[in-house]
């Protein structure tokens, strides 16, 4: 078992959602703030929500991790990125760039990731003075272990310690913990140092017998029990299951209504939006009517541009977004989104599912067509309508094209970007991120709104001042000084 060069520890979960990625990002900024050089790592993520770094395309939780640790976001961060297509298959990417898909009775193959896996956390290590590494899923999946390269798979051929993360507030977390352990073979339960309890509402002294029992139980020490984070809802989300706290029915003076799509894809672009006191934004999950009374829908990006399309008029959500047209609404279509508001959507290469195509919605003078050539970068932009300028990024296959691009909402580097309709209330953009800077995002929400309003999020500034308040939040219900210790014996483990 090779050591790591520096200090290194991974966080572990006794399932999905438990919390690891917001406990990293905030250890992330709670280092970086103590005058380290800490680097996130996930070994392999299974997520739509992705962003675009100058290599590729990296999981989003492990952007923002990086970005809590004060550091720009690399591919070696996260080397394998599964993008689900379906429920049997997923797109890989192999160090930010596009390798071939992967179905869900080949599991086995991930395990032929491994050398590029710790080819890149070795890069990555060389750079550091601490890497924290996150885990994905739970380590008590047995049936996966063989090949596993997420959990204690990687942990042991890295030779990196771990800590697991149970959360106290889905219920069964004793339970979860201690079976986490008894069902680990031996080699794989010495991998893991100690615990920690996530998400805990009331007086923590109630849970000190469950502790107890858990100490007892797995002979691991616990590193604390971490107080429910309210203010979790203002980071990006990580994973589609994070939708539901996007929703929000605040009374607010302009109504967004989004449909969720089975491929949603990037939906951290409503994250600004979700946090503007004036904005009411709601998801609408299968199974409703979109709301006739929105100023606002958004159709946001997809992976399966096709699959979703399909969903949408399955639904009758078409119906109501025509309905919404006619009555003079604006539309936003982000990505996949925008593809579907043309005239049609052709993938002659079966990239995204079967090779085939299908009518669009009609809404917009645009055709796209889907090529292998996947565009992946960072970039400029300034809004055509206001001159407000910001960054965003774009990730997406396919080209549009028509005689709406003429009237496009955008400008990257000189040249246009998106499609509007002839009177403006239907637009089209390839643009992810665009609503983070303040300044675009006031232009347009005051355009659709017709009016002034309290457009006052300074968005950066509210994700900065929320990184700093996990961290302080982390500081003072974990053991730090033991966290820091336990990966620094895995300098020298064997």
């Amino acid at each position: 078992m090779a050591s790591p060069r520096i200090p290194a520890i991974m966080v572990l979960g006794t399932g999905s959602n438990v919390g690891k990625s917001l406990i990293v990002a905030g250890l992330c900024r709670l280092f970086a703030d103590r005058g380290l050089k800490v680097r996130p790592f996930k070994p392999q993520n299974m997520s739509n929500n992705a962003a675009a770094t100058p290599g590729g395309e990296i999981g989003r939780a492990q952007a923002l991790q990086a970005r809590a640790a004060r550091v720009a976001a690399s591919v070696d961060m996260n080397p394998v990125l599964l993008k689900p297509e379906s429920d049997t298959g997923s797109q890989i990417i192999l160090q930010g760039r596009v390798a071939g898909h992967l179905s869900s009775g080949d599991f086995t193959r991930r395990g032929d990731f491994l050398p590029k896996v710790l080819e890149s956390f070795g890069r990555l290590a060389a750079d550091a003075d601490l890497v924290i590494v996150e885990g994905a899923g739970s380590p008590a999946e047995t049936n996966l272990r063989a090949r596993d390269i997420a959990n204690l798979g990687f942990a042991r051929a890295a030779g990196v310690p771990a800590i697991l993360i149970g959360d106290i507030d889905r219920g069964g977390v004793i339970a979860s913990l201690v079976g986490t352990h008894a069902v680990l073979d031996e080699a794989d339960r010495t991998m893991i140092r100690a615990f920690a309890v996530n998400r805990f509402r009331g007086d923590a002294r109630l849970f000190q017998a469950g502790v107890d029992t858990i100490e007892s139980a797995t002979g691991w020490p616990c590193l604390g029990v971490v107080p429910w984070f309210a203010e979790a809802s203002r980071l990006p989300a990580e994973d589609g299951l994070d939708l539901r706290s996007g929703i929000k029915r605040a009374g607010g003076a302009l109504r967004i209504a989004v449909p969720v799509l089975p491929g949603i894809a990037n939906f951290d672009d409503l994250d600004p939006l979700k946090l503007e006191d004036a904005v009411d934004l709601v998801m609408i999950p299968p199974g409703r009517p979109l709301p006739g009374d929105a100023d606002l829908l958004i159709l946001p990006g997809s992976k399966t541009t096709l699959r979703d399309l399909a969903a949408l008029r399955k639904e009758g959500w078409d119906i109501d977004i025509a309905a919404h047209r006619r009555r003079g609404g604006h539309i936003l279509g982000l990505c996949g989104g925008y593809q579907m508001l043309g005239r049609v959507v052709r993938d002659p290469l079966g990239l995204e599912g079967p090779a085939g195509e299908a009518p669009g919605l009609g809404l917009l003078d645009v055709e796209t067509v889907l090529d292998a050539s996947k565009t992946v970068r960072e970039v400029g932009f300034v809004h055509a309508a206001s001159t407000a300028s910001g960054r965003a990024y774009e990730i997406h296959l396919g080209r549009t094209e028509g005689a709406d691009t003429a009237r496009a909402p955008f400008r990257i580097e000189g040249r246009p970007e998106g499609a509007a309709s002839a009177d403006g209330r239907v637009v089209g953009s390839y643009l992810h991120g665009a609503f983070a800077s303040d300044t675009v995002r006031g232009a347009c929400l005051a355009a659709i709104a017709g009016r002034d309003l309290p457009f006052g999020l300074a968005y950066e500034d509210d994700v900065e001042a929320t990184l700093d308040r996990l961290a302080a939040h982390l500081a003072a219900h974990l053991d730090i000084q033991a966290f820091l210790a336990l990966a620094r014996q895995g300098c020298t483990a064997s």
